[in-house]
């Protein structure tokens, strides 16, 4: 069974982009990741490190806590990632 997750991020990466007309692969080349990286965390199925958090906002001139926001899961919501994350694997 899935380890139970208490909180997750939302993040606001994909807003930010297209106020800047920029692309996924634009942006990874930027933080130096992955497009598929920048997928997974537009989609809040990946959880970024401090650097690369900071990374990301520094390239659009914004604070961490403009892009991502830090939440907890109700058990309603940890209970929909679940499957959610089951169906997806």
């Amino acid at each position: 069974m899935p380890k139970k997750k208490n909180s997750a991020f939302d993040s606001s990466i994909h807003v930010y982009r297209a106020m800047k007309r920029m692309t996924q692969q634009e942006l990874a080349n930027r933080v130096g990741v992955s497009r598929q990286t920048i997928i997974q965390l537009e989609r809040n199925k990946y959880n970024p490190s401090l650097l690369l958090a900071h990374d990301i906002a520094d390239v659009f001139g914004v604070t961490i806590e403009d892009i991502f926001t830090f939440k907890k899961l109700t058990d309603n919501e940890n209970s929909t990632e679940q499957m959610n994350d089951s169906k997806e694997n």
